[in-house]
């Protein structure tokens, strides 16, 4: 476990999720989908909680689809993939398109779950199950614990990356993110159900720590609009012909393409830490080479103790 969190690789690739696997969570994902968007079922602030934050990001990343990948309004130009998802087929996704697969899974299984953690967070606070600190009587705390919420973000993102990036995690469930090999701002929430909860419950710190909701609503709203940049395929957006604006998605987008570096957001050091950065240069492919080759040779001996172990 120790070699696996300091960076030891394990040779991961975009998985074609079988028929069981593709499907085994639609029954339940169906039940809470119509618990949460019929109204009338008692679930009136549920349902009009969810669709608050359906229009949210349907508005915000849709607004990055649009004017890039739909309309192509600055063609290839800053573009890290020239080819297109929406023209490229593969059976990893749902009906074999991507942009589909990712909606699919962005509005079926993650907003609901986004739905479930904010309710269930302003229950918890409202009757009084955690400490609901007041910005009258502790402002400096609060200020303090705002500014941290970045901190927060990235210690947890980086932990629960590095830990599905485990074999039998990431077969189960991270591979649904990285089958986005080239990945699009759809792609950004588009994940197995376990990691929407694990992703999006980063807020749920705030039912430990004394806080209060507004801070918890915006950790849960830092982690889910925060997501887009690393996924949004492009290195410069346009503004004018003169002028554009930095996205920061290239350290991400290495981790799509490599897939065993860069696990965290890089606002802490933790894959310089852990051996595991890669900024795109030819010393940090170098670098991960230099990895790879260490995790063959180790479990080539491995594979040779077992084996003289068996024959004797």
């Amino acid at each position: 476990m120790i070699q696996y969190f300091i960076g030891l690789p394990s040779t991961l690739q975009p998985i074609a999720p079988s028929l069981a696997r593709r499907f085994l969570w639609v029954p339940l994902v169906a039940a809470a989908m119509l618990a949460i968007y019929l109204p009338g079922l008692g679930n009136d602030l549920v349902f009009d909680d969810n669709i608050i934050a359906d229009g949210s990001i349907f508005t915000f990343y849709g607004a990055f689809e649009l004017r890039l990948y739909v309309w192509r309004a600055q063609g290839n130009r800053f573009k890290y993939n020239a080819k297109w998802p929406s023209e490229q087929r593969s059976r990893a996704f749902f009906f074999e398109r991507q942009n589909l697969d990712n909606m699919m899974r962005a509005f079926g299984t993650g907003l609901p779950i986004w739905t479930a953690i904010e309710v269930g967070m302003l229950h918890a606070f409202a009757n009084g199950y955690v400490p609901w600190l007041s910005f009258a009587e502790n402002p400096w705390y609060l200020f303090a614990l705002a500014l941290l919420v970045p901190i927060i973000h990235e210690t947890h993102f980086f932990i629960l990356h590095r830990t599905l990036h485990w074999r039998p995690l990431y077969k189960w469930v991270h591979s649904v993110h990285h089958n986005s090999v080239n990945p699009s701002p759809w792609s950004s929430l588009s994940m197995h159900p376990l990691e929407h909860l694990g992703f999006l419950g980063v807020a749920l710190w705030h039912l430990v720590i004394p806080s209060n909701p507004i801070i918890a609503l915006y950790q849960l709203h830092f982690a889910g609009f925060g997501a887009i940049p690393g996924h949004i395929g492009f290195d410069k957006i346009e503004v004018t012909e003169k002028a554009a604006f930095d996205s920061h998605a290239y350290i991400h987008c290495l981790h799509h393409k490599h897939f065993e570096v860069n696990y965290g957001d890089g606002l802490i050091p933790f894959d310089k830490w852990f051996g595991t950065f890669h900024d795109g240069s030819r010393e940090g492919e170098a670098r991960m080479r230099a990895r790879h080759q260490k995790a063959k040779e180790r479990a080539n001996a491995k594979a040779q103790a077992k084996s003289a172990a068996t024959a004797d």
